[in-house]
């Protein structure tokens, strides 16, 4: 799957705040070397976005 720009587009909430949680679970997932990056043709990008985007993966913004 490539990026999910649909859900993007209807997304009403912070788009600055969900490409910050898509880029941190990138990471994530990149650093455990997860199985499932593997299923997705090693896209890690579009993997975290779309799991941040279907809420699979819960955020949370902490304040300092």
């Amino acid at each position: 799957m490539i990026f999910p720009l649909e859900q993007l587009v209807l997304f009403t909430g912070n788009v600055y705040e969900i490409t910050c949680a898509s880029i941190r679970r990138a990471y994530q997932l990149s650093m455990v070397k997860d199985p499932v990056i593997e299923e997705n043709d090693g896209k890690v990008v579009s993997l975290a976005a779309r799991q941040v985007f279907t809420n699979a993966v819960e955020y949370k913004i902490e304040q300092e």
